[in-house]
């Protein structure tokens, strides 16, 4: 069965996306390409990680509220996807991006939820 298996990151607007890069960097030590990175070295992937990445407006968190979505790992997206659908919840769509496959979904109070399997490691 499918299932989740970690935190895939956390998004959220910010006034000023590369000073709150440059914040979690200089402050906390934590780097990444799309904003702070967090590799988990216990996962069986090849390098999985976590990030916290912040955007200019709520464009990508849309139809979200809050100004924040949460992203979580899964394993198998087409399989948890479909018993997503078996259990009659409304996918909002999916797509292969090729390092990834990601499907969305809104909580019970409108939170975006993103689902993330990492397919390749990062560049």
């Amino acid at each position: 069965m499918a299932k989740i298996t970690g935190l895939g990151g956390v998004f959220y607007v910010a006034e000023d996306p590369a000073a709150t890069r440059a914040w979690y960097r200089d402050t906390l030590g934590i780097d990444g390409e799309y904003g702070p990175q967090l590799n988990w070295s216990e996962e069986t992937g090849d390098q999985p990680y976590s990030l916290i990445s912040h955007f200019k407006d709520d464009e990508y968190i849309k139809p979200g509220k809050g100004g924040f979505m949460i992203n979580l790992r899964v394993d198998d997206l087409d399989g948890f996807v479909a018993q997503l659908k078996a259990k009659g919840v409304d996918v909002l769509g999916s797509v292969d991006e090729g390092y990834g496959k990601f499907a969305w979904l809104l909580d019970p109070n409108g939170v975006k939820i993103e689902l993330w399997q990492q397919i390749a490691a990062p560049e």
